[in-house]
């Protein structure tokens, strides 16, 4: 979880790949209506926001029930949107990704994607940072990074071939 450009997709990718296990974007689970609006410049309400979590909620929970292994890049910005997105599954480990907005504005302008970079200062307005994360400072190498959530996850890659 974090901000845009904290590196959620691309340390996601690398650490299920890593792991053996399926790659889930939340990015796939908006709606046309919530990419036209952030394409546009304008943030996204509760409202917005509430079935876009309550989707990836259950794209969790049927991996859990499942016993599939899952990666999950989600902004998850809020306690209460990371409540909404957890609800009561376990076994679930929340890392976030911290970066400074000049390092996330810096990425933004490097990339191509519908998230409209002016508006990065909303997501840090609303940022609530979780307690109760694995919290990684993002500015670090990819490498670094996969292989700091693996060790303090408790979880092992599979041997690179």
């Amino acid at each position: 979880m974090g901000v845009a450009a904290s590196g959620k997709t691309t340390v996601g990718r690398v650490l299920a790949a890593r792991l053996g296990w399926r790659f889930v974007d939340a990015d796939d689970f908006h709606s046309a209506r919530s990419r036209a609006k952030m394409r546009a410049g304008q943030p996204l309400t509760d409202r917005d926001r509430l079935p876009w979590l309550e989707r990836l909620h259950a794209a969790l929970a049927e991996a859990v029930a499942a016993k599939r292994p899952v990666v999950l890049a989600c902004s998850a910005l809020t306690e209460r949107y990371r409540r909404v997105l957890i609800g009561r599954l376990r076994g679930i480990d929340v890392v976030y990704l911290r970066i400074t907005p000049r390092l996330a504005r810096r990425r933004i302008g490097a990339r191509t994607h519908f998230f409209n970079p002016g508006l990065l200062a909303n997501q840090f307005e609303i940022l609530e940072e979780p307690a109760d994360a694995i919290a990684i400072d993002a500015a670090r190498p990819v490498d670094d990074l996969v292989a700091e959530i693996a060790e303090r996850a408790g979880i092992l890659p599979k041997p690179l071939t």
